[in-house]
This record gives C-alpha cells, sequence and structure tokens, in this order.
C-alpha cells in the first residue's frame, strides 16, 4: 500500500547521484563588451597616432599577471616609451589622465620591469611612461592628448 503523502523523498544516495547545476562559467565566451571595444579602438587610434608621431611600435598589449602595458614604442631619440592609453568619455570624473592613479602606476612599472627581463635587447633603452589619452572614440575623428613623461619611477 503507498503512503498517501504522495511520492516519498529520494534517499541521500539518490541524490548523490543527480548531477548539480553549477554557477555560471568564468571562461571567457569570445564575446567583448562595449566598454572592451571602445578600449580596442582607442588603443588602435593611440597607436597609430604614436606612429604618425615617429614613434616604432613594438608591442601592444602586453599582458602579463603583474599588469598589462598597452602601448610599447620606441622613439627616434632611442628612449623605450610605455604608453597607457585611456579612452573617456567625458571628463566629469577627472578625465583620463586622472585615472592613472598610484596603484595603476605601480602595476605599469611592474609589468615594465618583467618586459624588460624577457626582451635583453630593449633593456638597454631609457624608459619614459606616457598617458594618450582618446576621447570621442565612437566618431569620425577622435581626439588624442599625449602626454609625456605622465609620471616617474
Amino acid at each position: 500500500m503507498q503512503d498517501e503523502e504522495g511520492p516519498s523523498r529520494p534517499s541521500p544516495r539518490e541524490l548523490k547521484a543527480v548531477p548539480r547545476r553549477r554557477s555560471a562559467s568564468r571562461r571567457p565566451t569570445g564575446r567583448r563588451t562595449a566598454k572592451q571595444l571602445i578600449g580596442m579602438v582607442a588603443e588602435k587610434v593611440a597607436a597609430d597616432f604614436l606612429r604618425a608621431q615617429g614613434l616604432e611600435v613594438v608591442e601592444r598589449n602586453y599582458l602579463r599577471r603583474l599588469g598589462e602595458l598597452d602601448i610599447v614604442a620606441r622613439d627616434p631619440r632611442g628612449v623605450l616609451v610605455i604608453a597607457e592609453v585611456r579612452a573617456r568619455t567625458s571628463d566629469r570624473f577627472g578625465g583620463a589622465a586622472a585615472s592613472v592613479d598610484f596603484r595603476k602606476q605601480q602595476r605599469l612599472v611592474r609589468a615594465a620591469n618583467q618586459l624588460l627581463q624577457q626582451r635583453r635587447d630593449l633593456a638597454r633603452l631609457p624608459v619614459r611612461f606616457d598617458v594618450v589619452c582618446v576621447s570621442g572614440v565612437g566618431s569620425d575623428k577622435p581626439r588624442v592628448e599625449w602626454i609625456r613623461q605622465a609620471f616617474f619611477t
């Protein structure tokens, strides 16, 4: 005779057999957010701008655990330029240059040290840290502001 309470509860053994639903995956999907797309376009605009100014772009998006270098370039006088690209839609919160705070500077310096350890050909060059601010990324003519020697190490 069956219980009138309805179907019986599954045993603990039966519960283990049921696959559990996992939380959302953190694996990359290959899709880019709007913010990432704006950043990619800004980096391309900045690299083209620096080339037009006579710099030779050596590396782009040098990514390591300690940080990322957006653009690594060599100027005609033999100075290695580490350029941080910042894209902003407005100057409401201090603009792009103000967003490179002390903590970001330290990450850039650590990543640059790692690059110089790996690339001995660049290690002998003097290094300068610049910020390239790109605004109006979606427009026909984005505005670029190049701040040389944005900070010192």
